[in-house]
């Protein structure tokens, strides 16, 4: 048997994709659409003191093309939060106008195919920063989940770790090119949701996303053993432009 990889968790991740029941939105008076956005604005409100407390983080993109009309990204220490902010957000009267499309649920990750400087990870400040992120508030977001691939001879969880471990470090280095240009939060999934990864990318240059993930499909860790699920990219929705979103 192969040596699994030992991973290190931090907040649990909740990605929650609404379309926009546009229709019926509109049999809405002026005054109901405005009371049930204020609503919401209230809800995000108490997110970003939960922000601020450093106790969680969020993010609130619009999506491109007709897979979703918003994302939701909500980071919080407990799988038990995650569930009560989702059922807070079914119970708001925006959610009777918003269809449920997609969602994943994960945890951020880091695994011990990165290297270690001894001592326990979890006192690291920059291992906290990863495992514990405040999401950057760039223009552009990319959501897509991932498996390693298990079929015949091209099967990940066959390799011996130190042939998994020089492979990622490779993946790592192109990675490493985009530094500054593109922040990647990596969220496991084995036992979560469909995929094994969530990977989550944030850019103010909607373009990296696309050389990024081009780049990296030659790496042999992706180029044998990816397996890739479905893309959502959009754009920031600051809370000051939700109700301009949903004007009609």
């Amino acid at each position: 048997m192969s040596e699994a990889a030992l991973t290190l968790e931090g907040w649990y991740c909740l990605h929650d994709f609404r379309s926009v029941d546009w229709a019926a939105w509109k049999t809405l008076t002026n005054d109901e659409r405005q009371a049930a956005i204020d609503e919401f604005l209230a809800l995000v409100e108490t997110w970003e003191t939960t922000e601020a407390g450093n106790e969680g983080s969020h993010a609130i993109y619009t999506v491109v093309g007709q897979k979703a009309d918003i994302m939701l990204m909500i980071l919080r220490p407990t799988m038990e939060e995650l569930n009560e902010i989702e059922t807070a957000f079914n119970k708001t009267k925006l959610a009777e106008y918003l269809v449920p499309a997609y969602s994943y649920v994960s945890v951020v990750e880091l695994s011990n195919y990165l290297p270690s400087d001894g001592g326990d990870p979890y006192e690291n400040p920059e291992v906290r920063r990863r495992l514990f992120p405040i999401l950057p508030k760039t223009k552009h977001i990319c959501f897509y989940p991932m498996d390693k691939r298990r079929q015949g001879n091209d099967n990940w969880y066959m390799l011996p770790m130190e042939e998994r471990r020089n492979l990622m470090r490779a993946h790592g280095m192109t990675g490493r090119k985009y530094a500054g240009k593109v922040v990647q939060i990596i969220t496991g999934s084995v036992g979560f949701d469909d995929y094994e990864w969530g990977v989550t990318l944030f850019s103010d240059d909607v373009l990296q996303f696309k050389k990024l993930v081009y780049e990296m499909r030659f790496d042999e860790v992706s180029a044998r053993y990816g397996e890739f699920g479905s893309f959502f990219v959009g754009n920031r929705l600051p809370k000051e432009k939700i109700g301009s979103f949903l004007h009609v």
